[in-house]
């Protein structure tokens, strides 16, 4: 597919189903990240605007257009935005590469799940009808008793940089499946494709005040909604820190929170895998796929050292060989960081490895075909100790550190040594030893001899530090549900006889 020579186009806030400028006028640079120069600008908003978004979501609910809607009227708008989104993937994808710097052909592709995962949840919206009402056995005849599954209400969904358009669909999908009203405010450093998406729902005619967008900084339009007494729910994804301010601020209001956070992911290699230039890609795959920047990255590879030194000496090899470019190249496999901010902070863990002791491997560095952008080569890292920052803190970045074992035992505890739990993964012949593993890693997901596949059925979460709750799959849709218990004493005719009746003494 070509890739397009667009222009960056120039959005306001899009609220109630209108773009309107923020209330304090406030704007902010888009910067390309290939090449450090602004493109563009997006609206900051702030508390004012959090407020009159809330307020169109609570008018949505009310209405018939969105809040007495079925599932399988919900799921023609879903598919409507689905066909829109596939018609417009070369320049979706191509805002996406030159917003976030991730090569243009895993945009593309992030563009086909982004199409995917709306055609599934209309699917589900669809089938949430049949149960909608669902009845319940009791051991008393007297008393009747079903379940209704409702939408949740307002829902405030705050979304990362590393995949724009995908993380906000991830979100946006189920809750409008669901027939929740959504306010959605992705991040500040890669916002463009989010607002096109309210282009697209303004153009398939969803109702108005059923999904806003407030693109800003994180203090400024962020900890509004989270605080904001109408918004019934927060869903976020990002930095751990950050999930803990959103969920101690929701605890005032004792509200729900679904945090998908950091990861420092483990890859356990055996020395019976099935091929060695087979698992060296999903090792590099695992850990380099979209620039490094994937809170799921399997950045700890564990690998036995009977097979230590000829597997590293591929990993050399295949490392070497991949492309770092504009990531509007062809066959660009590696793009650069987000941000400036990112960047410094990648170097700075990398020579903070070094300075502990560490073997900078390979990599560690810009560049030296790449003046400008924030490029950081594929590093990896071995002779690592387990008291090491780069051992314990994620990167996010293209770095991977490595560690050897002896023993199975050995291994396990490696890959748990870890606060986060979001993934982990295992490459060997023995299937039976790989289900040991799956049964011992601490970790929300397994990949047996792969490294990150992500599918839109399956959930997708993690645990200890990684965060609670479940995106995709059906899992993410009771998410935006509210589960309501209905009780009917079915002979009303009858006294219930707990009290003695006046009448009667």
């Amino acid at each position: 597919m070509a890739i397009p020579n667009i222009r960056i186009p120039c959005r306001q806030l899009f609220i109630d189903g209108e773009w309107r400028e923020p209330l304090r006028k406030n704007r902010l640079p888009i910067i390309n990240p290939a090449n450090e120069e602004i493109i563009g600008y997006i609206p900051a908003a702030t508390e004012e605007d959090v407020d009159m978004a809330v307020k169109a979501a609570r008018s949505a609910l009310r209405r018939d257009d969105w809040g007495s809607t079925t599932g399988a009227q919900r799921a023609k708008y879903l598919r409507a935005i689905a066909a829109k989104v596939l018609e417009k993937k070369p320049e979706l994808a191509t805002l996406e590469t030159i917003d976030n710097g991730k090569p243009w052909f895993e945009a593309a592709s992030d563009i086909d799940d982004v199409v995917a995962c709306f055609e599934y949840y209309a699917d589900l919206a669809e089938a949430l009808d049949s149960k909608k009402q669902t009845e319940v056995k009791l051991h008393l005849d007297s008393f009747k008793t079903h379940v209704l599954r409702e939408p949740l209400g307002v829902v405030g969904l705050i979304t990362p940089w590393n995949y724009p358009l995908l993380m906000t669909t991830w979100k946006v999908a189920p809750a409008l499946a669901a027939g929740c009203a959504a306010i959605l405010k992705p991040s500040e450093l890669a916002s463009i494709t989010s607002l096109e998406l309210g282009e697209i729902c303004r153009e398939v005619g969803l109702p108005p005040g059923a999904l806003s967008i407030l693109t800003g900084l994180g203090h400024e339009a962020g900890s509004p909604l989270v605080s904001h007494p109408d918004v019934d729910k927060i869903a976020f994804t990002g930095s751990g820190p950050t999930g803990v301010k959103i969920m101690t601020a929701a605890a005032q209001l004792v509200k729900p929170v679904t945090l998908e956070l950091g990861g420092k992911s483990p890859i356990v290699v055996f020395d019976d895998i099935h091929d060695l230039d087979t698992a060296v890609e999903w090792t590099l795959f695992g850990c380099f796929w979209t620039n490094g920047q994937i809170c799921s990255a399997t950045s700890r590879l564990i690998i036995q050292e009977t097979i230590a030194p000829q597997f590293l000496a591929r990993l050399l090899e295949w490392t070497k060989n991949i492309k770092i470019s504009d990531p509007l190249e062809e066959d660009c496999k590696l793009g650069p960081v987000i941000s400036r901010g990112q960047y410094e902070k990648i170097l700075k863990f990398i020579s903070t490895a070094k300075d502990e002791g560490a073997t900078i491997l390979y990599g560690g560095d810009r560049p030296e075909h790449l003046k400008k952008g924030y490029y950081i080569q594929p590093t990896i890292i071995t002779d690592v100790d387990t008291s090491m920052e780069i051992w314990k803190e994620e990167v996010f970045g293209p770095v991977l550190c490595v560690k050897t074992f002896k023993t199975e035992e050995e291994a396990i505890e490696l890959a748990n040594d870890t606060k986060f739990g979001l993934g982990a993964a295992i490459l060997s012949k023995d299937l039976e030893r790989c289900e040991r593993f799956t049964k011992a890693f601490q970790s929300g997901i397994v990949w047996i001899n792969c490294s990150q596949p992500c599918f839109w059925q399956p959930p997708w979460g993690g645990k200890k530090r990684s965060g609670f709750g479940r995106e995709l799959g059906e899992w993410s849709l009771e998410n935006y549900l509210n589960i309501k218990q209905v009780t009917q004493y079915v002979t009303p005719d009858e006294p219930w006889a707990f009290y003695k009746s006046p009448s009667k003494l």
